[in-house]
């Protein structure tokens, strides 16, 4: 019967409240699309669309303007094409399907919307008859009219298919090899190969340029149907590209080399082009794929080509090659190109002028400045390759206060020394989000040893300031710059541009663990081989050594051997730090094994660190350790052997295994605790259908690593005298806590910090802590270190009794301070089937009123849903499925956000951002306006947020 009541039915006006405060929506992606595959632009709207490898159409313009779109099969974008001025995108996938988007307005959100979908039917002729009839119609290029009427269509039989647009209806107007061989009797070849590429005329529209993959190229007019001029290449053909006034266009070829041609009625068959260079001959050199011939007012016009590489000294470099008059520079990138425009005039301008060159890699967009001496890049505001180095890590900061903000973009822009501050080219649409009522910062660590700080306030993920923790170690990439100066001097005149670099030069350089205080501008960041290091943020160049301290958490046990990795060597002596966050101390933990758990409590000079081996307690401002705790169990032989050795032996594994089974099936020997015999007496009572948890075995591998630590002000002693305590959770369901005293401000220098244990708790069936918070009398969180004494919180309540909310991976269990009597629990293994990875405790607002909120703890399960419950009662109150359950590094990387909202990494270049709450949704809200738009769509302005796509 208590059951029961306590779950009799839903109450009306709990629902009206839970509605106004809890809603799941996906609202944006952060950062880099994964495998790009197309990129297009309009140059009137100003918008750039990257297709991707899954099917999906991004569009970008301005920061904040973004829209989303996704076929309904998983295939290949393989090219795309904008519409100019229209708003309409063309879409050409690997499985010879052509789509036409729309950016549309529906129920007062704009949307990017497939209107309809067209396949070239396949034709068996003479023209086919060394390919199949499905590789005969395989569509190879697409050329859009500009008076976006007509779209021609390339293929791999050499055929070439006219479409009226928009409505993707096929034309009688194709033209096929025979139909050009027979007009051209001197042409005694069989086969002209697939057409490569179709060029608009510049100065006559009826008129198209067309070339075949083995060097034909022909001018055709589609209103005579007549071939007005034919080029005789003698190389296979790449590209094409016409110069702006008509009278010559350049091809490029597969010896590496590009040929100009020139154009004239009075030569209608033409044998020999005006020039031919191979720029980086005359050794064998790869293919240039695609080249652009930009004229410019100022004299000399700008030549860039993608490939071209001398094949046996550089084929492997994925490089670029601007070239003017005596200016000559080699871009060379760490991934491959995919494509590239460049920025340029369209309209009735005599020369293209050139303003930027933007190339889409295969991990990164890289923009030039071509107006500005020496071609530097241009800082991108979106689309930022969040995987430069691979994310081992990520920290949420809410509320940033004003001062922080401003001294961490200072840092960061003291930064981009090879940067311009030219204005993003990519400006079309207008951004109607508001301004975000708070600042927010992403920090991401990597295996390279840098954090990466990220403007999350919000649709745009822009990059701010980038902390390197390598240059405190001796490692090999201390020699990286005299490589590159090295490199400047060799021909070609390579020059290293962008910033992904997956490559690590030393794995235990990878953070682990983050932890920042707002308020003091004092940051935490913890590694792979057991470095802690503690940071001030500074707004001066310093030179100074670092101060390093060893703490050893064996504490001098025996029978215990590190096999692991060797920790990383200190730099001796002074080291040079450029204004922003600059070590102070290195706490060394000894074994050097990776970090699994960190915490900082800046108003207590205090850090607490943790291991597979145990937990530490350091005083940052002596400089001296303060408590050393070992948690192994004598059967932890996996834990020294560390992230990066062997890995057991089968023999091993499942001698384990059945050791294992064998305990689970001793019956009457309950590892429980005095702290939970109250909430065995109560499971007894609730009788519901349960699912049967067996305790797990003491001897698992693994079981001392510490999961999570904790600072809280709070009673432990007694009931009437509070003050600063640790808490700290490991694998093996122990919880530890100390009551600590810490001196006065005034006698930091004088008094050390003390450490004493006060409680020591075993969870129930040993599942392991993921978390631990306490709470006020109220069932409040406690405030961050630094807000009550500068009023920025209120006081939390001192009068009543405290809690202590334990988050283990099977359930939820809220004991009373200081006796640690247990209060309440939630089993929710037991009830749900799933275990818990992920938990923060969440403040929610009403969108109701501004003056309601309530705070809830929300758990991510290794399901993929996710759970909201209330404190102290753990009343269920929403579940929502957010992740798939085959998705483990996305379960992994989940961070929450104080407000109730969310990131997972849904590739390793993107975040997908999500909102629990009801009132804070951060999504894009943009307007996008045109003027050219025939039958199709009605209205000039589109106004709303992009498509939400399920992943």
């Amino acid at each position: 019967m208590k059951f029961r009541f306590r779950r009799q039915g839903n109450d009306p006006q709990r629902e009206k409240i839970k509605q106004d405060l809890f809603a799941f929506n996906k609202t944006v992606e952060h950062g880099f699309p994964n495998q790009p595959s197309a990129l297009a632009y309009d140059p009137k709207l100003q918008l750039m669309a990257i297709g991707t490898k899954s099917g999906a159409i991004k569009v970008y313009g301005s920061p904040g303007v973004e829209f989303t779109g996704l076929h309904k099969d998983t295939a290949t974008v393989t090219q795309m094409h904008f519409l100019h001025g229209q708003g309409r995108i063309l879409s050409l996938l690997d499985d010879n399907t052509l789509h036409l988007w729309e950016i549309g307005q529906r129920e007062q959100c704009s949307s990017l919307e497939e209107v309809c979908s067209f396949t070239i039917p396949c034709r068996t002729a003479v023209c086919a008859s060394y390919f199949s009839p499905y590789s005969a119609t395989r569509v190879t290029v697409l050329l859009p009219k500009l008076n976006c009427d007509l779209l021609a269509v390339g293929t791999e039989g050499g055929g070439v298919h006219f479409l009226e647009l928009p409505s993707l209806t096929l034309l009688d107007k194709s033209l096929f090899q025979d139909e050009i061989m027979q007009r051209w009797e001197a042409l005694f070849v069989f086969s002209l190969g697939p057409v490569e590429s179709l060029q608009e005329h510049p100065q006559h529209p009826d008129k198209i340029l067309i070339g075949y993959s083995r060097g034909l190229v022909v001018l055709w007019d589609l209103q005579t149907r007549h071939v007005d001029n034919l080029f005789l290449g003698k190389q296979q053909l790449e590209s094409l590209v016409w110069e702006r006034s008509g009278n010559s266009f350049v091809s490029s070829h597969s010896d590496g080399g590009y040929m100009v041609w020139s154009v004239s009625s009075s030569t209608p068959c033409t044998n020999e082009p005006v020039s031919s260079t191979i720029t980086y001959g005359p050794f064998p050199c790869k293919a240039v794929n695609k080249i652009l011939w930009r004229t410019a007012e100022s004299g000399a016009p700008l030549v860039l080509f993608s490939g071209g590489m001398p094949r046996a000294s550089y084929g492997d470099r994925h490089c670029l090659t601007i070239l003017q008059d005596s200016q000559h520079v080699t871009l060379d990138f760490t991934s491959r190109v995919i494509d590239f425009f460049t920025v340029h005039c369209t309209d009735a301008h005599k020369f293209d002028d050139p303003s930027a060159l933007v190339v889409l890699l295969e991990e990164e967009l890289v923009v030039i400045d071509l107006q500005t001496a020496g071609w530097p890049t241009i800082p991108a505001p979106y689309l930022a390759p969040l995987h430069s180095s691979a994310i081992t890590c990520s920290y949420h900061i809410s509320n940033v206060p004003t001062k922080l903000w401003e001294r961490v973009v200072s840092a960061g822009q003291q930064q981009g020394s090879l940067q311009t501050h030219t204005n993003w080219p990519i400006c079309g649409g207008k951004n109607l989000a508001p301004d975000p009522k708070q600042q927010e910062l992403m920090l991401t660590g990597h295996e390279d040893g840098t954090v990466r700080f990220w403007d999350a306030s919000g649709v745009s993920l822009r990059p701010l300031y980038k902390l390197s923790t390598a240059n405190i170690f001796q490692t090999d990439c201390d020699h990286n710059d005299s490589l590159t100066q090295a490199g400047e001097e060799e021909w070609p005149p390579f020059r290293k541009v962008g910033c992904f670099d997956p490559y690590s030069d030393d794995p235990r350089l990878g953070i682990q663990k983050i932890c920042l205080c707002k308020y003091s501008g004092k940051l935490v960041v913890a590694g792979t081989a057991g470095q802690v290091i503690v940071l001030y943020l500074s707004d001066e160049k310093s030179d100074h050594m670092i101060d390093v301290a060893t703490v050893d958490l064996l504490q001098d046990r025996e029978g215990f051997t590190w096999k692991g990795h060797d920790r990383l060597p200190p730099k001796s002596g002074s080291v040079v730090f450029a204004p922003g966050f600059q070590p102070v101390v290195l706490v060394q933990c000894m074994p050097p094994a990776a970090v699994t758990a960190v915490t900082l409590h800046a108003e207590w000079n205090l850090i607490a660190f943790g291991t597979s081996h145990g937990f530490g307690l350091f005083d940052y401002h002596r400089r001296s350790p303060v408590l050393a705790r070992c948690t192994l169990h004598p059967n932890d032989s996996l834990a020294m052997e560390g992230p990066l050795s062997r890995v057991k032996s089968l023999k091993k594994s499942l001698r384990q295994s059945f050791r294992r089974i064998r305990k689970s099936r001793v019956s009457g020997k309950k590892r429980v605790q005095e702290a939970n015999a109250h909430l065995a007496e109560q499971d007894a009572e609730v009788t519901p259908v349960q699912r049967r948890i067996e305790p797990r075995s003491a001897d698992d591998s693994l079981s001392g690593v510490v999961r999570c630590l904790c600072f809280a002000d709070t009673f432990l002693r007694d009931g009437t005298h509070h003050g600063p305590t640790m808490w700290a959770g490991t694998n093996s369901g122990s919880v530890y806590a100390y009551a600590l005293d810490v001196p006065s401000q005034e006698k930091f220098s004088e008094q050390s910090v003390e450490a004493l244990l006060g409680k020591e708790i075993q969870l129930m069936h040993r599942a392991p802590v993921v978390s631990i918070a306490v709470l006020d009398g109220r069932g409040n969180p406690l405030p961050e270190p630094y807000e009550v004494s500068r009023d920025l919180a209120k006081a939390p309540d001192m009068q009543g009794s405290h809690s202590v909310l334990i988050a283990s991976e099977e359930q939820f269990k809220v004991f009373m301070l200081p006796k640690v009597s247990a209060k309440t629990k939630f089993k929710l293994t037991a009830h749900e089937g799933c275990r818990v990875r992920k938990v923060a405790l969440v403040n929610f607002s009403s969108v109701a009123s501004e003056d309601y909120s309530e705070n809830g703890l929300v758990c991510l399960t290794n399901l993929g849903d996710i759970h909201v419950f209330s404190i102290p009662a753990l009343r269920p109150q929403v579940r929502y499925d957010c992740i798939r359950k085959e998705d483990i590094s996305g379960i992994a990387s989940c961070v929450f956000t104080k407000t109730g909202q969310g990131f997972y990494l849904i590739s390793p270049s993107e975040y997908e951002r999500f909102s629990l709450s009801a009132r804070v949704i951060t999504e894009p809200l943009c307007q996008v306006r045109h003027s050219e738009r025939g039958s199709g769509l009605d209205g000039t302005k589109i106004t709303g947020s992009s498509v939400k796509n399920s992943r």
